[in-house]
């Protein structure tokens, strides 16, 4: 017979519908991680470089063929002719079509970009613009009669220099690309006569090229370091995206894994105190022989064992739902006005009984005219049952409790419970304060227990803004102490002054 299967809510532990989630996850943290591998020195790098040196010649397109054209029209007034206007309409075409090339890396995609042929072509275009600059240095000017038109060539081809060196510093080689040719022919030019001026400017300009290509070099070194501290940025925000991611998925699984405990609790709660009351009820009775004496003493003593398991078992239970209470934040408080002193020993005199069967002494040691406290009645009473009770289970027979109650150093109150018995290691004392948590000495001499008293009673004290110490020395004792803090302490109000009636009445006549 096949399995019947319901779509109620309640029944669903984990909610696998929503997988979505977990696919929006794995893919941020792919994304992430495609993105750390990408690292220094590799082909992504050169791209961007490309891109940075695209983005440049775009932003100053205008730059050079402006000082083209102001060339053109110093040299159509100097009387120059076609000559300068036909090398200014070739230059200004030449820098256009490096404009539009630059313009079309620039709109691509770092990733789709051939790197070898896109550094190819811009060489190459650079260098036929360099041809137009080697076409400027080879003019004459015998129509201008203009003495110095060797050195305003020189300090043209300098200004040149000096912004290619700027605008395209982010592509290696292209300022040498650009003007070894104009240089060259500069040079053989200026030969043939070899004029002092012209030997200087010459020389300057053989000086220049290696000064401006070291400047462009520097430059690209200063955008390679920057690449790196942002791919190294986008690195950290990398890491920073994935472990927000990883974190939100725990925390989504942890949510779910809380809900979980919530309805099994909810469940089992009454699930297993309805048998448990049939399993503590029917084992009073065969142990009380109450409908009857049991011929057989065994099973008398197998009841009441049954009754024992049974009780402990029901107080796991109870303990437990308590803890998971407090560490969802429902547990409720019902503050009111509370006096310490007498909830602390209304509870010794509850411990007593079993501590005299132990062969244990209680000693109070309580301070005088304490006032009350604004807390939670229950909870402070099962703070000091459960000290109390770790206490007379981990004491050995004829050893001595001493409970105290009194003023803290800061204006607050406390209950101290201090045993003389095996005590506890410190490393094992972060093991006691967990939920379920019990030292390795206490395990083999205590009674039996369920390791949720401590962890309860500092849920109750954080409740109550208090803080929980314990104190332990091994084979000497140990000390714990709940500490309330000063506001939950209510102050005595003095008393108002009464007046006579007498008084009270003709004061009012008077008004």
């Amino acid at each position: 017979m096949p399995l019947l299967r319901t779509n109620t809510a309640d029944k669903f532990i984990v909610d696998r519908r929503k997988t979505h989630r977990n696919s929006d996850v794995s893919r941020a943290v792919k994304h992430t991680r495609d993105r750390l591998s990408q690292r220094s020195g590799s082909p992504a790098f050169d791209r961007e470089l490309l891109k940075l040196h695209a983005r440049a010649i775009v932003t100053g397109a205008s730059a050079i063929p402006l000082l083209v054209l102001v060339i053109a029209a110093a040299g159509l007034l100097g009387g120059m002719g076609g000559t300068i206007l036909s090398w200014a309409l070739i230059t200004v075409a030449c820098y256009t079509g490096i404009a539009l090339f630059a313009r079309n890396i620039d709109k691509a995609d770092t990733a789709r970009i051939e790197l070898a042929a896109t550094k190819r072509n811009f060489l190459i275009l650079h260098s036929l613009s360099g041809l137009c600059w080697a076409y400027l240095a080879s003019l004459g000017c015998g129509e201008c009669q203009v003495e110095q038109f060797p050195v305003i060539k020189a300090v043209v081809l300098l200004l040149a220099m000096a912004a290619t060196a700027i605008i395209a510093s982010s592509l290696r080689g292209a300022l040498v690309a650009t003007f070894a040719a104009p240089v060259i022919v500069y040079g053989v030019v200026g030969a043939r006569y070899w004029m002092p001026v012209e030997a200087t400017m010459i020389g300057l300009l053989a000086i220049s090229l290696p000064f401006f290509a070291y400047v462009a070099g520097h430059l690209n070194r200063s955008a390679l370091m920057l690449l790196s501290f942002r791919r190294e940025k986008d690195g950290l925000i990398a890491e920073l995206e994935t472990a927000k991611s990883m974190s939100d998925e725990a925390r989504r699984r942890a949510e779910e894994a809380n809900l979980a405990k919530s309805r099994f609790l909810a469940s089992m709660s009454h699930e297993l105190r309805t048998p448990l009351n049939a399993i503590l009820g029917f084992s009073e009775v065969m142990s009380n022989e109450v409908l009857g004496q049991i011929q057989n003493t065994t099973y008398k003593e197998y009841a009441r064992d049954i009754h024992d398991s049974g009780r402990h078992l029901l107080d796991l239970i109870n303990e437990i739902l308590d803890l998971s209470r407090i560490e969802a934040g429902r547990y409720q408080l019902n503050e009111e006005p509370v006096s310490l002193l007498d909830v602390v020993e209304e509870c010794c005199h509850l411990m007593e009984l079993r501590a005299r069967n132990k062969d244990l002494r209680i000693v109070q040691q309580f301070e005088a005219s304490l006032p009350r406290l604004f807390a939670d009645e229950r909870a402070i009473r099962q703070i000091a049952l459960n000290l109390i009770s770790n206490a007379v289970k981990f004491t050995p027979a004829g050893g001595e409790i001493v409970v105290k109650v009194g003023w803290t150093a800061g204006g607050g109150q406390y209950v101290s419970v201090a045993d003389d018995g095996p005590g506890i290691p410190p490393d094992e004392i972060p093991v006691v304060l967990s939920a379920f948590g019990q030292g390795s000495i206490a395990i083999k001499s205590a009674e039996q227990g369920t390791g949720l008293g401590l962890p309860i009673v500092q849920g109750l004290l954080a409740m109550h803004g208090g803080e929980f110490q314990l104190n332990s020395k091994l084979r000497e004792g140990t000390e714990a102490i709940a500490i309330f803090p000063r506001g939950r302490v209510m102050e005595d109000m003095p008393a108002l002054p009464t007046l006579p009636l007498r008084a009270v009445a003709s004061g009012g006549r008077r008004r």
